[in-house]
């Protein structure tokens, strides 16, 4: 009886060890298990990034195959050094430092040792890596770009650091991720997943074949393919027409807020940063201060919007029936603020609403400004006021475009201007500036398109986006699909978008010169004051260049911000651009081909050189 009870016990407990190491083995697998045990080695197969293409189909970004020699540092064994280097291209003190970061980050686990080798590389090594344990060569796919446009755009890719590891256990070192525009937003969509081979290793780290016969291995799944909303011939148009001036360059489609083009100049040719002098070109590209290729004008640059700003004021003015079109204000040559007057360059005499927009007249709306201030009993009131309907354009805010960073620009409130004066002690003469577009605003070109669309839409704006479609995905998204709407009843925007018109087809006009055959367009133009300070004295350096337009007037299919630092006025370099690109747009050829020359040819490098004073730079407005 004894006998029978004590096998009993040991078949008991015998198959309960078998049946938990069963339920461990099968039903409780962690990948957890399988990166912690030493025996078992990961190989990992990399996807191609997914392809990027522009709302025409046209590739922008692709990928071409290349080749990272990897290393395992507990695998590796005593080696000529000097003659693997050599083969590398690299010196020995570089790869002891190599080696040793790797062995710092896993003695286990793989790490890259030289990267993105070329096709011609890899031929010259792939037969030899044999005699070299612990090193082996891995596959993977570099950025190739059909366009040398966009960069601002597109972005880049680089090699993860310690901090995306930290945050991502999905990246392992070595792989590479997108770090801006594009490739940063859209990062989750475009690297797909990689695909691991887990490898069974004997006490003397032999491959004994797959682990498990390979039931834990997974294969890689390539990027989405996506389609941007940016078109690959306006946006290398625009760049070309931006070559020796610096700026910024933005257009929409009014009916969804889709991004046409978003030019930042200078720029640079997005191939730059692919391969193994990415890291070199970038440190001469990120260290060149004085023409900041690598910061995006289009969304970064906080400027005055100058006289673009003054289609709001005639809006806000309207809205709150201060005055209406025939309502009008005498120009003096300019308007007084106390016994200090401010200049006009209209030519004075009466204006209407009409004429102040097409003839950009200071004075007549510096006197709609005063009026709607008049209208409250107190100032801060009228701010307030004031405040929402501008906000209500997108401006002063972050617009929610799906690229990373960006600046919100500022329309100032009344709390920003109380810790300047002091509680009422203010009034509207003291920001007699906002009227003009000049005093504390300040947009950036995104903000200066998107308000454009909103007025050539008679009151609305989409959103700003880059994604147009998805590979195999519905990308409706409310954020970008839904109008917001403005604060100005929609019966204001007509007056307002005929002077603009009027701004082309009148003789007066600041840009009748620059009409189109066949295109309604309305613009506005602006001339930015600019100063800095030089030996800690405020100077005043040559005027920025702003014009923002649409297209067709009565069915617009572009709007348009364009802004060029040390541009002189409106016209001259910002007005020549975006009506080249609103007819290359909307026609696919210019025949204007006098403006085209100028700006394919004219530079403002000069005007980049050295500072101006004020007195350095008057021009007349009515001669190239």
């Amino acid at each position: 009886m004894r006998k029978i009870l004590l096998s009993s016990i040991i078949i008991v407990i015998g198959l309960t060890f078998l049946s938990r190491l069963s339920y461990l083995q099968i039903f409780s697998f962690s990948p957890d298990q399988v990166i912690e045990d030493p025996s078992i080695k990961r190989v990992y197969t990399y996807p191609e990034r997914g392809y990027i293409y522009d709302r025409n189909g046209h590739l922008l970004v692709g990928n071409d195959p290349a080749y990272d020699v990897m290393v395992i540092p507990r695998e590796v064994k005593p080696l000529d050094t000097l003659e693997f280097c050599s083969m590398l291209g690299i010196d020995k003190e570089k790869f002891v430092e190599k080696l040793r970061k790797a062995q710092v980050y896993s003695p286990r686990l793989p790490s890259v040792l030289v990267p993105q080798l070329s096709k011609e590389d890899y031929a010259k090594l792939q037969e030899k890596m044999r005699k070299y344990t612990g090193f082996y060569i891995q596959k993977r796919s570099l950025r190739y770009y059909d366009t040398p446009s966009a960069a601002n755009v597109l972005g880049y890719i680089s090699e993860v650091n310690e901090g995306d590891l930290a945050k991502n256990k999905y990246y392992i070192q070595g792989e590479l991720k997108g770090r801006t525009g594009v490739e940063r937003y859209y990062e989750d969509l475009l690297r797909g997943r990689k695909g691991v081979e887990y490898i069974q290793k004997d006490r003397f780290n032999r491959d004994l074949g797959p682990y498990k016969n390979g039931t834990l291995d997974t294969l890689p799944e390539q990027g989405k393919q996506i389609s941007i909303t940016l078109d690959k011939i306006l946006q290398e148009y625009g760049e070309k027409l931006m070559v020796g001036k610096r700026g910024g360059i933005v257009a929409l489609e009014p009916a969804t807020g889709e991004i046409l083009s978003m030019i930042s100049g200078p720029t640079y040719d997005p191939s730059l940063l692919v391969g193994r002098q990415r890291s070199k070109n970038y440190t001469e590209l990120y260290n060149d201060t004085i023409a900041n290729p690598t910061w995006d004008r289009s969304i970064h640059a906080q400027q005055p919007p100058g006289s673009p700003f003054k289609t709001l004021n005639a809006l806000i003015a309207l809205q709150e029936g201060v005055l209406d079109e025939s309502t009008t204000i005498r120009c003096y040559h300019g308007f007084y603020v106390g016994r200090k007057k401010r200049g006009c360059h209209c030519g004075g005499g009466l204006r209407n609403l009409n004429s102040g927009i097409f003839q950009s007249c200071n004075a007549y709306f510096a006197g709609a400004f005063r009026k709607i201030f008049e209208k409250f009993d107190t100032t801060d009131d009228a701010m307030d006021v004031w405040e929402g309907h501008m906000k209500s354009f997108g401006l002063g805010d972050y617009l929610g475009y799906d690229l990373p960073f960006g600046q919100k620009g500022r329309i100032p409130s009344k709390e920003y201007y109380d810790k300047w004066y002091g509680d009422n002690r203010w009034s509207s003469s003291f920001i007699i500036s906002n009227a003009i577009g000049q005093g504390e605003i300040l947009a950036t070109p995104v903000q200066l398109a998107n308000m454009t669309a909103a007025i050539a839409n008679r009151g609305h704006y989409f959103t700003p986006h880059i994604l147009k479609k998805i590979e195999g995905q519905d990308i409706t998204n409310p954020k970008f699909t839904e109008a917001k709407h403005t604060t100005i009843d929609s019966k204001y925007f007509e007056p307002v978008v005929q002077g603009m018109a009027d701004v082309y087809r009148k003789k007066g006009g600041t840009a009748y010169w620059l009409q189109v055959p066949g295109i309604e367009i309305a613009g506005k133009t602006g001339t930015a004051e600019n100063f800095t300070k030089i030996d800690g004295v405020r100077t005043q350096l040559t005027d920025h260049s702003v014009f923002v337009a649409f297209a067709p007037v009565d069915d617009p299919k572009i709007a348009i911000a364009v802004y060029i630092e040390n541009g002189y006025f409106g016209s001259r370099y910002a007005g020549h651009i975006a009506t080249l690109m609103i007819e290359k747009y909307l026609k696919g050829e210019i025949s204007r081909k006098d403006l085209e020359k100028k700006m394919l040819e004219k530079t403002l490098e000069h005007e980049y050189a050295k500072p101006y004073s004020g007195e350095e730079f008057k021009i007349n407005e009515r001669v190239w």
